[in-house]
């Protein structure tokens, strides 16, 4: 856990207007060289020099920190940066780095800290040897000597590109991802000039993670406990509004956990917006690398995961419990384990969240609040120990007994007889960043932040040793027949004589069910009941062959494992829009897509939807203006 900040700091982050004020006041300054005609000085404590064509090296001071938009690989030549939580030193390899305009900026601060008891001039060696390892040129080597210091951390930014950026930003509702506010020229230093030829761009701090008291407070608390060899490994589980930061604090708690222990366990209840996989799964990931950028940018395989094929569990809340408590089932208890939940905690969502702490039993829940919040009340266990959750009962309190608050923590029945309560520690986060709690003022629609996962999904599909996107449907789809899997649609009731035309172009599941198939007619085999069964990815099912009996699936997952795939389920999960309309090398009609539609057909209307659920995904571009 690194050191809190001092209080200057800590009320400086409190106080963006004043940030601001000396933000600005250092542009005018600078300005004031480049009018007269001079080069305007760096930065106090912040120097950036090109190294070479797509490379950049930063010396930082102690507790210097560059906030930034944009993405890179980072690594640390000397000394030691905090990124998210985690602390990257002279050993670690080169970390893929992603600040997109959508999600709060990163920040990158120098880490002050113990150096070998060594001169300066070692140091200085030292230093010098690592930046001509990695080719940095001499003069850039030069600049940043002249204002080296021992305890200073001197980074080497790279240009990144990966197949999945390069197939995201290919569609053009998604090509501004990385692009931040433009600057004015007057403010364009430099080193401005230098961050940008890497990928980033550096931006105001009030745009970074403002992590509040009590957010430091619960952090510590967890990390002691996480790393504590005395007591039983912790299970956290995190709940909370909706746009109260959770995701955020779990990639914190994540990565200050990844500084002490060599992995972490992660149970994703938030069929919604998930971390590590498309949305509509329930999933257990085991965590080695730490977290630094949103969903889309590390997409992986779990160890356990079940597709529950929709966004929302309102309408079958029994079947989303038997899917939690089978993949919660496969949790080995050898690492800590962080449970993240939906931002459903009003009405039934609240009754559903008591369940869910009653059966998976954590050690620590910690509760994202806002301080103006009503619906939620604070989760105690003597609160879930009593209170009937939406399939659970909680313990009814004897007739001699009255509910007293005060006297509610421990009591005993007229016999004796013990009431034991949920054994947790509660621990209170209130978020302090602008419009905390507030779900309609998130930063993008949580509709295209699903479509940015299921993007990053596919952008596995991409050839790593090809720079140029190939669209989806130049790729070579596999040919599976109706006998070798089973079907079942999840969401709704479909006629099995339209249960292709539900299929074709669709987002499937690919699961594996314990039972063997088999098909006793030329037609396809249907499930009569949805299966909790294993995931193992997702395809898009990009056409059905009815003469050859074929489904022909586009699909990440390898061949060793689709060998084990013996059904496939659909959900209400959909392909994004700009994967069927922005194909290209397509002339004339696309396919799947039609403007000549008839709306008299039965279930054929427009969906009434209201205004603030309305899909944005062609307007994205405009949040960056």
């Amino acid at each position: 856990m690194p050191a809190r900040r001092s209080r200057p700091r800590r009320a400086l982050a409190r106080n963006p207007a004043r940030g601001a004020r000396a933000e600005t006041a250092w542009r005018e300054f600078a300005a004031s060289f480049a009018r007269a005609g001079m080069v305007p000085p760096a930065e106090p404590g912040l120097a950036a020099v090109e190294a070479a064509e797509g490379t950049a090296v930063l010396l930082l001071a102690p507790r210097q920190a560059l906030t930034f938009t944009g993405k890179c690989r980072l690594r640390c030549l000397y000394g030691a940066v905090r990124l998210l939580g985690f602390a990257v030193a002279s050993h670690h390899p080169g970390l893929p780095v992603f600040s997109p305009a959508t999600h709060c900026a990163l920040s990158l601060e120098a880490l002050p800290g113990a150096r070998p008891l060594a001169a300066l001039r070692q140091l200085r060696a030292a230093a010098r040897a690592a930046m001509r390892a990695h080719r940095v040129r001499r003069q850039a080597r030069v600049k940043l000597m002249a204002r080296f210091s021992s305890d200073c951390a001197v980074v080497l930014l790279e240009h990144l590109d990966t197949p999945v950026t390069r197939f995201l930003l290919s569609h053009s509702p998604l090509s501004r991802l990385f692009e931040p506010q433009k600057k004015e020229e007057s403010s364009f230093t430099p080193e401005d000039a230098v961050l940008a030829s890497v990928g980033i761009v550096k931006c105001s701090p009030d745009r970074g993670l403002l992590v509040s008291e009590s957010m430091y407070l619960a952090l510590d608390e967890l990390i002691q406990a996480c790393c504590a060899e005395d007591e039983g490994i912790p299970v956290v589980l995190v709940c909370g509004p909706k746009n109260t930061g959770k995701s955020t604090f779990n990639r914190y708690l994540i990565n200050l956990l990844l500084n002490r222990l060599p992995a972490v366990e992660y149970m994703e209840c938030d069929i919604g917006q998930p971390e590590f996989t498309p949305p509509g799964c329930v999933s257990l990931s085991s965590i080695t690398e730490p977290v630094l950028g949103p969903p889309f940018t590390h997409q992986q395989t779990p160890r356990k995961m079940v597709y529950y094929g929709q966004t929302s569990c309102e309408q079958d809340t029994e079947r989303y419990l038997d899917v939690m408590k089978y993949v919660f089932s496969c949790y080995k208890k050898e690492v800590p384990l962080i449970i993240n939940t939906m931002g459903w905690v009003k009405g039934e969502g609240l009754l559903l969240l008591i369940d869910i702490i009653r059966l998976l039993s954590p050690s620590h829940v910690v509760q994202m609040d806002v301080c103006d919040w009503k619906a939620m009340a604070p989760l105690s266990p003597e609160h879930i120990h009593l209170r009937a959750g939406l399939h659970t009962k909680g313990k009814q309190l004897p007739k001699c007994k009255q509910l007293d608050m005060g006297a509610a923590e421990s009591w005993k029945c007229s016999e004796g007889e013990d009431v034991s309560v949920p054994q947790y520690k509660l621990l209170y986060v209130h978020p302090e960043f602008p419009r905390a709690g507030v779900a309609g003022e998130a930063r993008v629609h949580s509709g295209i932040l699903r479509d940015m996962s299921i993007l990053g999904y596919l952008g596995h599909l991409q050839y790593p040793d090809i720079g140029a996107v190939l669209p989806l449907h130049s790729l070579v789809p596999y040919q599976v027949p109706f006998s070798a899997v089973a079907l079942r649609v999840i969401h709704t009731d479909v006629a099995p004589t339209n249960i292709m035309y539900a299929v074709n172009a669709s987002w499937v599941g690919l699961c594996c069910i314990p039972d063997e198939v088999r098909c006793q007619t030329d037609g396809p085999v249907l499930l009569t009941q949805t299966p909790v069964c294993d995931c193992l990815g997702f395809g898009i099912v990009r056409g059905v062959d009815m003469e050859k009996k074929l489904y022909h699936i586009l699909t990440p997952v390898p061949p060793e494992n689709l060998r084990l795939v013996n059904c496939l389920l659909l959900g209400n999960i959909a392909i994004p829009n700009c994967v069927l309309v922005g194909q290209q090398g397509i002339e004339g009609e696309i396919p799947y897509v039609t403007s000549d539609y008839n709306y008299s057909i039965l279930g054929a209307g427009k969906l009434r939807k209201k205004k603030h659920f309305k899909r944005k995904e062609f307007t994205f571009e405009c949040d960056y203006t």
